[in-house]
């Protein structure tokens, strides 16, 4: 009877929490939305885990895996604490952001380390019977590859410090009082969540061997940025004190490509 009594209470709970999340207006924002739903999924999947285990398990009995699913719907019911408050679509936006930024850092710092001057980037890799010694020419980069790819490196972190610049106009100027203000922070979000997977794929196309043409057509986050740019100049984020960044890393942008397409003109 005990524990027909909790069972119910859980499948209660289970269900409160799903109602909670459908009341929530989609007007609040998407990136706010979609926030409070993985957190609502975790939760609930946490529980349909648990009571597996439970219900694999032997009467009576404690088994690792229902310790490590008690502990997974603890954590996830933990995350639902850390969801965004006040205004919440824009502090919602602000942790998506930080998310991508963090993302971007980490695959500037990887490739500076790289590029550090005589490393080999495959150092960390063990020496393969079949593909022979390490002493192989494409796993080092020319002095050639080399200029092509400090214009790379420019565009990547042109991608690092405008991430940084828009979390910040967003933790400054950002507001969600009004639908078009929501609606902007979620554009914001929603174009931004492009460059950190763009920065990986041109990451990945400067090792070596370099193929100068793949990693001209991996420039793609050149269309990202500068939408991303341009829209965060139009929205309400950028009032005209943070303008002259804007232009500043445009021209960045706009420099970096430049050298990447004259450094692998040929390669058309």
């Amino acid at each position: 009877q005990d524990c027909q009594k909790l069972s119910e209470d859980v499948q209660n709970a289970v269900l409160a929490v799903a109602t909670v999340y459908y009341w929530l207006p989609k007007g609040q924002g998407t990136t706010l939305r979609k926030m409070v739903r993985d957190a609502t999924t975790e939760v609930v999947e946490g529980m349909i885990q648990l009571t597996d285990t439970i219900l694999n398990a032997p009467a009576e009995s404690l088994s690792q895996e229902q310790l490590i699913s008690t502990g997974g719907v603890w954590e996830a019911c933990e995350q639902v604490c850390n969801l965004p408050r006040g205004e919440y679509n824009q502090a919602a936006v602000v942790s998506a952001l930080a998310a991508y930024l963090g993302v971007v850092k980490d695959a500037v710092e990887e490739m500076e380390n790289a590029l550090v001057e005589g490393q080999d980037p495959y150092g960390d890799i063990m020496e393969d019977e079949e593909l022979g010694f390490r002493g192989n020419r494409d796993t080092y980069w020319s002095e050639a590859d080399r200029q092509l790819l400090s214009s790379c490196m420019g565009l990547m972190k042109a991608s690092k410090a405008c991430l940084k610049k828009v979390l910040a106009a967003v933790k400054a100027h950002g507001k969600a009082d009004s639908p078009e203000q929501i609606a902007q922070l979620d554009d914001l979000a929603d174009i931004a969540n492009e460059i950190s997977p763009s920065v990986d794929e041109l990451a990945l196309s400067m090792y070596p061997p370099v193929n100068p043409l793949a990693v001209r057509l991996n420039h793609t986050q050149e269309a990202s940025l500068m939408n991303f740019l341009h829209f965060c100049r139009t929205s309400h984020v950028c009032p005209p004190s943070e303008e002259g960044w804007v232009q500043f890393l445009t021209g960045a942008v706009d420099h970096n490509v430049n050298k990447v397409k004259n450094f692998t003109q040929g390669q058309l």
